[in-house]
């Protein structure tokens, strides 16, 4: 069942060296592909990184140019730490071993929620395969330099898009994470 997969998702920043299968990846694409997407325009387009020397290089240009005075909070996990817990960490992507970027018209909108409505439904798709992932920003910031649009355009990335953002996917390395419990207050209905 669809809460199911919900309640079994959780954010993996520990990864094992093993690729996921092409199949596997293309099932998780056709998730992003078919997302909501603000006036069915499908103004966005993902290129996955199936290619671990590739991802990790493109991880360490997302945490390039990190600034972490700009961080609220300062802890995220103990299980899963995060750049945010370690700052030893360079990649990004927590050398997981395929990445898929998510690029959406500059001009657009509604741009970033189209991305992370692709997102959504990629790490849903992946729980259900038993992949492990998590959504990773500083999109723009990774691709914002010489070699960033250089990689874009070999990419075939059309001019006038820049990235919203990552799904990173690999197996999990250690043992499944608790989830955290609920905060109350964050749901309300209002009935008449």
């Amino acid at each position: 069942m669809l809460m199911d997969i919900i309640r079994a998702r959780h954010s993996i920043r520990k990864y094992t060296d093993e690729q996921i299968t092409r199949e596997n990846l293309e099932k998780i694409l056709e998730a992003g592909n078919y997302a909501p997407n603000a006036g069915g325009g499908q103004r966005s387009m993902m290129v996955a990184i199936h290619d671990k020397a590739l991802a990790e290089k493109v991880g360490r240009m997302n945490m390039s140019g990190f600034d972490r005075s700009k961080l609220l909070g300062g802890h995220v996990s103990k299980e899963q730490p995060s750049v945010i817990d370690d700052p030893s960490i360079m990649n990004g992507f927590y050398n997981a071993p395929t990445v898929v970027c998510v690029f959406c018209q500059d001009n657009f909108l509604f741009k970033t929620a189209d991305a992370f409505c692709m997102m959504e439904n990629m790490i849903l798709q992946a729980t259900e395969l038993g992949i492990a992932s998590c959504i990773i920003s500083r999109g723009h910031e990774t691709f914002d330099s010489e070699e960033g649009r250089a990689l874009m355009k070999d990419w075939e990335v059309p001019e006038g898009y820049t990235c919203q953002g990552f799904v990173i996917l690999g197996y999990l390395d250690g043992e499944e994470p608790h989830s955290k419990p609920r905060k109350p207050g964050r749901v309300k209905i209002i009935e008449k």
